[in-house]
C-alpha cells in the first residue's frame, strides 16, 4: 500500500488540473458576428412629439385706466364714460368694472362689468351730480380704480312719446312728438323720460280737437293698462278734460271736476314736483283746480290717452311755471 500511495496522489493531481483546465477553457471561438436591429429604435424616434416649454412669467394685475374726459358726457338723464389702459401697459387685461354713486353723495355700485371702454347707464336722476370711476381686472385679480369723473344730468328732461311703449293704434309723427289714433276707443301712449325725483314740467298742444272727445294727460307706471283711458286702473293718475270742464281721475274714480275746457289750440300742462309728490294740471297757462294727486312716490312717465278725434303735440325742457 505505501509503495503505490505517491503514484495514486500524483495521479489524482494531474486529473484534477486536466479537469479544471477543461472546464475554464472558452468553448467558442475568439471570432463571432453580432448582428444589432435599429429599426424598431428609429420608428420610435420618429414619432416622438417635441414640446416647446416656456418658462410662465407671474401676471400681475391691471394698472390704473385712464378716464377719456373728452368723451365722456351726459344727455337728459343719462350718462355716457369712455376709458382706456395707459401707453405702454403689457399686463392683460380681463375686463372692466364701472361704479357710480347715487347721485346724492352716497356710496358707489357696479354698473357694469364687461370687456367694453365705452358705457352708458340711463334712467338716472335729473338735475343730479354723479361721481364715477373704473377699474380693471384679470386673473391676477383687481387693478386700482381711475381717478373719479363728475357728471351732471340735465336740469329738465327732454322727451318724446314711446313708440314700443304706445298701443297698436296710437300713431305717432313729427319725431315721435305728434300723437293721435286710429280708434274710436281712447288708447295709452307713454313718454321716454321715467322720474323718481325732482320737478317736471311739460305741456302737450292740441292740434286737433272734433266732436267733443275727453283726452287725459298724466302720468303712469310703465305697466299700465293701453287700452282704455287714463287713470281707469291704478298705475295711472290723470286728467280727463272736454271742451267745459276737466275730472280728475285714478283707479277710475272721477274727483274734482273744474269749469273750463279745451279747444283746438289750447295748451294742457302737467307738473310732478317729486320733491312734494304731487300733481298738478295747468290748460292755457293758469292752474286747473287744485293740486290733483298727493303723496305719490316711486317712478312714474309722462302718459296720455287720445282718441282719433284728438292730435296733439309734446314740448319738452320747459322750466317749471
Amino acid at each position: 500500500l505505501f509503495q503505490i500511495s505517491d503514484a495514486l496522489i500524483k495521479r489524482v493531481q494531474v486529473s484534477q488540473e486536466q479537469w479544471v483546465k477543461g472546464a475554464l477553457e472558452p468553448k467558442v471561438s475568439a471570432e463571432f458576428d453580432l448582428t444589432l436591429d435599429s429599426e424598431p429604435l428609429l420608428q420610435s424616434i420618429h414619432q416622438l412629439d417635441f414640446i416647446q416649454m416656456k418658462c410662465r412669467v407671474p401676471v400681475s394685475v391691471p394698472p390704473i385706466p385712464v378716464l377719456q374726459l373728452e368723451k365722456c358726457c351726459t344727455r337728459n338723464n343719462s350718462v355716457t364714460l369712455a376709458w382706456r389702459m395707459p401707453p405702454l401697459s403689457h399686463n392683460p387685461v380681463e375686463g372692466y368694472i364701472l361704479e357710480l354713486d347715487d347721485g346724492d353723495g352716497g356710496q358707489f355700485r357696479e354698473v357694469y362689468v364687461g370687456k367694453e371702454t365705452l358705457c352708458t347707464i340711463d334712467g338716472l336722476h335729473f338735475n343730479s351730480t354723479y361721481n364715477a370711476r373704473v377699474k380693471a381686472f384679470n386673473s391676477s385679480g383687481v387693478g386700482p380704480y381711475s381717478k373719479t369723473v363728475i357728471l351732471q344730468t340735465s336740469d329738465v328732461a327732454w322727451f318724446t312719446f314711446d313708440p314700443s311703449s304706445a298701443h297698436r293704434d296710437i300713431v305717432l309723427s313729427n319725431d315721435n312728438q305728434t300723437a293721435t289714433c286710429n280708434s274710436y276707443d281712447d288708447r295709452v301712449v307713454l313718454g321716454t323720460a321715467a322720474f323718481s325725483k325732482g320737478m317736471h314740467y311739460w305741456e302737450l298742444h292740441v292740434d286737433r280737437y272734433d266732436n267733443h272727445p275727453d283726452p287725459a294727460f298724466g302720468i303712469a307706471r310703465i305697466n299700465v293698462v293701453k287700452d282704455m283711458m287714463l287713470g281707469k286702473d291704478d298705475k295711472a293718475w290723470a286728467m280727463y278734460v272736454d271742451n267745459n270742464r276737466s275730472w280728475f281721475m285714478h283707479c277710475n274714480s272721477h274727483t274734482n271736476r273744474t269749469e273750463g275746457g279745451v279747444s283746438k289750440g289750447a295748451t294742457v300742462g302737467v307738473l310732478l314736483d317729486l320733491n312734494k309728490h304731487n300733481l298738478t294740471f295747468y290748460i292755457n297757462g293758469q292752474q286747473q283746480g287744485p293740486p290733483a294727486f298727493e303723496n305719490i312716490e316711486g317712478v312714474f312717465m309722462p302718459a296720455l290717452s287720445l282718441n282719433r278725434n284728438v292730435q296733439v303735440t309734446l314740448h319738452t325742457g320747459l322750466e317749471v311755471p
